[in-house]
Protein backbone atom coordinates (compact mmCIF):
# COMPACT_ATOMS: atom_id res chain seq x y z
CA UNK A 1 0.00 0.00 0.00
CA UNK A 2 1.64 3.16 -1.13
CA UNK A 3 0.78 5.64 1.94
CA UNK A 4 1.09 9.02 0.33
CA UNK A 5 -1.31 8.01 -3.22
CA UNK A 6 -4.03 5.70 -1.28
CA UNK A 7 -6.83 5.57 -4.02
CA UNK A 8 -9.97 4.40 -4.00
CA UNK A 9 -12.23 3.57 -7.49
CA UNK A 10 -15.81 5.06 -7.06
CA UNK A 11 -18.07 7.00 -9.60
CA UNK A 12 -17.43 10.03 -10.37
CA UNK A 13 -19.35 12.24 -8.07
CA UNK A 14 -21.94 14.82 -9.31
CA UNK A 15 -20.13 18.06 -9.36
CA UNK A 16 -18.83 20.83 -11.20
CA UNK A 17 -15.25 19.68 -11.60
CA UNK A 18 -14.05 22.45 -13.83
CA UNK A 19 -14.37 25.44 -11.51
CA UNK A 20 -15.35 23.04 -8.02
CA UNK A 21 -12.35 23.59 -5.71
CA UNK A 22 -11.00 20.88 -3.35
CA UNK A 23 -10.59 19.90 0.53
CA UNK A 24 -7.92 18.78 1.76
CA UNK A 25 -9.32 17.45 5.34
CA UNK A 26 -6.88 17.15 8.00
CA UNK A 27 -8.14 13.95 11.05
CA UNK A 28 -3.92 13.43 11.99
CA UNK A 29 -4.85 14.13 15.40
CA UNK A 30 -3.77 12.36 18.62
CA UNK A 31 -7.32 12.97 20.25
CA UNK A 32 -5.59 13.41 23.61
CA UNK A 33 -8.36 15.14 25.32
CA UNK A 34 -10.86 12.15 24.59
CA UNK A 35 -8.53 9.85 26.25
CA UNK A 36 -7.25 7.20 23.69
CA UNK A 37 -10.85 7.23 22.12
CA UNK A 38 -10.27 8.50 18.64
CA UNK A 39 -12.57 11.31 18.27
CA UNK A 40 -12.93 10.69 14.22
CA UNK A 41 -14.05 7.79 14.49
CA UNK A 42 -16.31 8.08 17.48
CA UNK A 43 -20.29 7.59 16.13
CA UNK A 44 -22.55 10.72 16.97
CA UNK A 45 -26.23 9.48 16.48
CA UNK A 46 -25.13 6.40 14.48
CA UNK A 47 -22.73 7.99 12.12
CA UNK A 48 -18.51 8.75 12.63
CA UNK A 49 -17.73 12.03 13.29
CA UNK A 50 -15.29 11.55 9.86
CA UNK A 51 -18.35 10.23 8.05
CA UNK A 52 -20.49 13.18 8.74
CA UNK A 53 -17.73 15.57 7.94
CA UNK A 54 -16.67 14.32 4.28
CA UNK A 55 -20.36 13.81 3.47
CA UNK A 56 -20.73 18.33 3.90
CA UNK A 57 -18.09 18.29 1.29
CA UNK A 58 -19.45 15.33 -0.59
CA UNK A 59 -23.00 17.14 -1.11
CA UNK A 60 -21.93 20.25 -1.60
CA UNK A 61 -21.67 20.79 -5.77
CA UNK A 62 -18.79 23.61 -5.32
CA UNK A 63 -16.44 21.33 -4.13
CA UNK A 64 -14.10 19.02 -6.77
CA UNK A 65 -12.41 16.39 -4.85
CA UNK A 66 -11.14 15.14 -0.85
CA UNK A 67 -8.19 15.23 0.25
CA UNK A 68 -8.28 13.37 3.64
CA UNK A 69 -4.91 13.52 5.76
CA UNK A 70 -4.80 11.02 8.78
CA UNK A 71 -2.86 8.52 10.92
CA UNK A 72 -1.18 5.62 9.33
CA UNK A 73 -2.72 3.44 11.67
CA UNK A 74 -6.41 4.93 10.66
CA UNK A 75 -6.44 4.63 6.57
CA UNK A 76 -7.75 1.54 6.40
CA UNK A 77 -10.83 2.92 8.79
CA UNK A 78 -11.10 5.84 6.99
CA UNK A 79 -11.50 4.03 3.62
CA UNK A 80 -13.83 1.72 5.00
CA UNK A 81 -15.98 4.40 6.76
CA UNK A 82 -15.56 6.35 2.78
CA UNK A 83 -17.08 3.09 1.29
CA UNK A 84 -19.94 2.66 3.26
CA UNK A 85 -20.52 6.63 3.44
CA UNK A 86 -20.40 6.13 -0.37
CA UNK A 87 -17.90 9.14 -0.43
CA UNK A 88 -17.52 9.25 -3.79
CA UNK A 89 -15.14 12.86 -3.86
CA UNK A 90 -12.50 11.19 -1.87
CA UNK A 91 -9.58 11.28 -4.12
CA UNK A 92 -6.86 9.74 -1.42
CA UNK A 93 -5.84 9.66 2.33
CA UNK A 94 -2.41 10.68 2.91
CA UNK A 95 -0.37 10.26 6.08
CA UNK A 96 -0.44 13.23 8.04
CA UNK A 97 2.90 15.03 9.50
CA UNK A 98 4.05 15.59 13.01
CA UNK A 99 2.05 18.29 13.59
CA UNK A 100 -1.27 20.00 11.91
CA UNK A 101 0.61 22.72 9.67
CA UNK A 102 3.20 19.53 8.05
CA UNK A 103 0.03 17.52 7.47
CA UNK A 104 -1.62 20.72 5.61
CA UNK A 105 1.62 20.82 3.52
CA UNK A 106 1.51 16.70 2.88
CA UNK A 107 -2.04 16.98 1.64
CA UNK A 108 -1.26 20.00 -0.08
CA UNK A 109 1.21 17.82 -2.00
CA UNK A 110 -1.13 15.81 -3.04
CA UNK A 111 -3.43 18.05 -4.99
CA UNK A 112 -2.89 18.77 -8.95
CA UNK A 113 -1.25 21.17 -10.60
CA UNK A 114 -4.38 22.53 -11.65
CA UNK A 115 -5.74 23.11 -8.23
CA UNK A 116 -4.71 26.79 -7.71
CA UNK A 117 -6.62 27.15 -4.69
CA UNK A 118 -7.81 24.91 -1.46
CA UNK A 119 -9.99 24.43 1.46
CA UNK A 120 -8.77 23.39 4.41
CA UNK A 121 -10.97 21.71 7.35
CA UNK A 122 -10.97 20.27 10.62
CA UNK A 123 -12.12 16.66 10.28
CA UNK A 124 -13.93 16.66 13.47
CA UNK A 125 -16.16 20.15 12.51
CA UNK A 126 -18.55 17.50 11.23
CA UNK A 127 -21.56 20.41 11.53
CA UNK A 128 -19.96 22.41 8.32
CA UNK A 129 -22.50 23.89 5.82
CA UNK A 130 -23.10 24.96 2.46
CA UNK A 131 -23.56 28.57 3.04
CA UNK A 132 -20.28 28.70 5.28
CA UNK A 133 -18.76 26.66 2.18
CA UNK A 134 -19.75 28.61 -0.51
CA UNK A 135 -18.80 32.35 1.55
CA UNK A 136 -15.65 30.43 1.65
CA UNK A 137 -14.94 29.98 -1.87
CA UNK A 138 -16.27 33.37 -2.70
CA UNK A 139 -13.96 34.94 -0.59
CA UNK A 140 -10.63 33.17 -2.00
CA UNK A 141 -11.73 34.77 -5.13
CA UNK A 142 -9.99 38.36 -4.31
CA UNK A 143 -7.79 36.90 -1.82
CA UNK A 144 -4.66 35.10 -0.72
CA UNK A 145 -6.12 33.05 2.16
CA UNK A 146 -9.81 33.08 4.06
CA UNK A 147 -11.56 31.46 7.12
CA UNK A 148 -14.59 31.31 8.72
CA UNK A 149 -15.88 32.61 12.39
CA UNK A 150 -17.90 33.87 14.58
CA UNK A 151 -17.93 36.96 16.73
CA UNK A 152 -16.76 36.72 20.07
CA UNK A 153 -19.56 37.81 22.81
CA UNK A 154 -18.20 37.57 25.79
CA UNK A 155 -16.14 39.93 27.75
CA UNK A 156 -12.07 39.67 26.97
CA UNK A 157 -9.76 40.14 29.45
CA UNK A 158 -6.15 40.70 28.90
CA UNK A 159 -4.24 38.59 32.03
CA UNK A 160 -0.57 38.85 33.13
CA UNK A 161 1.94 36.19 34.05
CA UNK A 162 0.92 36.13 37.78
CA UNK A 163 -3.04 36.31 37.11
CA UNK A 164 -3.68 40.25 37.15
CA UNK A 165 -6.01 41.40 34.82
CA UNK A 166 -4.01 44.18 33.04
CA UNK A 167 -6.84 45.72 30.66
CA UNK A 168 -10.26 44.64 29.10
CA UNK A 169 -9.97 44.06 25.23
CA UNK A 170 -12.18 46.04 22.71
CA UNK A 171 -14.05 43.16 21.33
CA UNK A 172 -16.08 44.66 18.45
CA UNK A 173 -13.52 43.41 15.88
CA UNK A 174 -12.80 40.48 17.33
CA UNK A 175 -13.48 36.58 16.22
CA UNK A 176 -13.17 33.14 17.15
CA UNK A 177 -11.63 31.58 13.89
CA UNK A 178 -13.26 28.33 12.44
CA UNK A 179 -12.29 26.61 9.83
CA UNK A 180 -12.89 25.76 6.40
CA UNK A 181 -10.17 28.33 6.01
CA UNK A 182 -9.16 28.57 2.11
CA UNK A 183 -5.50 29.63 0.89
CA UNK A 184 -4.01 30.45 -2.61
CA UNK A 185 -1.96 26.89 -2.80
CA UNK A 186 1.45 29.21 -4.32
CA UNK A 187 0.98 31.51 -1.32
CA UNK A 188 0.60 29.31 1.20
CA UNK A 189 3.86 27.45 0.15
CA UNK A 190 5.78 30.30 -0.13
CA UNK A 191 4.85 31.61 3.52
CA UNK A 192 5.88 28.35 4.83
CA UNK A 193 8.91 28.25 2.88
CA UNK A 194 9.60 32.12 4.75
CA UNK A 195 8.56 31.13 8.03
CA UNK A 196 10.21 27.67 8.57
CA UNK A 197 10.40 26.95 12.52
CA UNK A 198 7.72 29.16 13.16
CA UNK A 199 4.55 28.32 15.18
CA UNK A 200 0.91 28.69 13.41
CA UNK A 201 -2.44 28.34 15.12
CA UNK A 202 -4.09 27.95 12.48
CA UNK A 203 -3.98 27.84 8.31
CA UNK A 204 -4.72 31.61 7.65
CA UNK A 205 -2.55 32.95 10.35
CA UNK A 206 0.55 31.41 7.99
CA UNK A 207 -0.77 33.66 5.79
CA UNK A 208 -1.10 36.39 7.77
CA UNK A 209 2.43 36.47 8.73
CA UNK A 210 3.71 36.65 5.43
CA UNK A 211 1.79 39.62 4.84
CA UNK A 212 -0.94 38.21 2.65
CA UNK A 213 -4.25 39.46 2.32
CA UNK A 214 -6.62 37.45 4.47
CA UNK A 215 -10.54 37.56 4.39
CA UNK A 216 -13.00 36.35 7.07
CA UNK A 217 -16.51 35.42 7.15
CA UNK A 218 -19.44 34.24 8.96
CA UNK A 219 -19.07 31.00 10.14
CA UNK A 220 -21.88 29.20 12.66
CA UNK A 221 -22.91 28.47 16.23
CA UNK A 222 -23.04 25.15 15.38
CA UNK A 223 -19.93 24.76 13.51
CA UNK A 224 -18.36 22.85 16.58
CA UNK A 225 -15.23 21.39 16.82
CA UNK A 226 -15.17 17.96 18.73
CA UNK A 227 -12.43 17.80 20.99
CA UNK A 228 -13.35 16.68 24.06
CA UNK A 229 -16.35 14.33 26.19
CA UNK A 230 -18.44 16.93 26.53
CA UNK A 231 -18.48 18.10 23.22
CA UNK A 232 -20.43 14.84 21.98
CA UNK A 233 -23.33 16.05 24.35
CA UNK A 234 -23.51 19.22 22.32
CA UNK A 235 -23.20 17.17 19.55
CA UNK A 236 -26.04 15.11 19.62
CA UNK A 237 -27.83 18.55 20.86
CA UNK A 238 -27.57 20.03 17.70
CA UNK A 239 -28.93 16.97 15.54
CA UNK A 240 -31.93 16.58 17.71
CA UNK A 241 -33.16 19.94 17.60
CA UNK A 242 -32.39 19.85 13.67
CA UNK A 243 -30.01 22.89 13.52
CA UNK A 244 -27.51 21.52 10.80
Amino acid sequence: MNKLDFKLEFEEAVTDKENGMPVIIVAAGSSSRMKGINKQLISVAGIPVIARTMLAFENCPLISKIILVTREELMADMQSIAQKYMINKLDCIVEGGEDRHASVIKGIKALSTQDEKALIHDGARPFINNRIITDCIKALGDADGCLCGIKINDTVKRVGEKGNVLETVDRSSLYGAQTPQGVDVKCYMDASEKLKGETFTDDASVLEMAGYTVKMVEGSNQNIKITCAEDLILAESIIVKGEI
